[in-house]
Formats: structure tokens, sequence, C-alpha cells
């Protein structure tokens, strides 16, 4: 099976159980990866839905900052 037939059939696989309303497509939060400013160590931080900026301490060293 080719890759152009593969991406077909799983699009019309959706396209049915999106029909079928038994696929439920929900909106939740973000997980964003940030770099601490002062000592590099990288964090994982949740985003509510449609915020761009999140306050967070570094895991490591404590650091307060602002994701970008």
């Amino acid at each position: 099976m080719s890759k152009q037939a593969m991406r077909e059939e799983a699009e019309r696989m959706i396209r049915e159980a999106m029909e079928k309303k038994t696929v439920v497509v929900k909106e939740g939060n973000t997980r964003i990866e940030a770099v601490c400013g002062k000592c590099g160590a990288p964090n994982r931080v949740q985003a509510a839905r449609g915020e761009t900026r999140v306050k967070f301490a570094c895991k490591n060293c404590g650091h307060k900052q602002e994701t970008l």
C-alpha cells in the first residue's frame, strides 16, 4: 500500500467516524516546552486555551519567568 493510499484510507475512516458521531473532538490545555533563561533547563508548562504567555518557575533553579 502506497503512502498516498494509506493517507486517503485514514482520511476516509476519520470522515466516517465524524459522521457517526462516535469521535468527540475537544480543545484542551496546551503544553509548552520552555527553556529556563537562567540555567537553561528544559521545563514543561501547561497553558490554558487561548493563552500565549504563561508565568512559571524553573524546576531546577526556581527562577520565576514567563514563556514566549
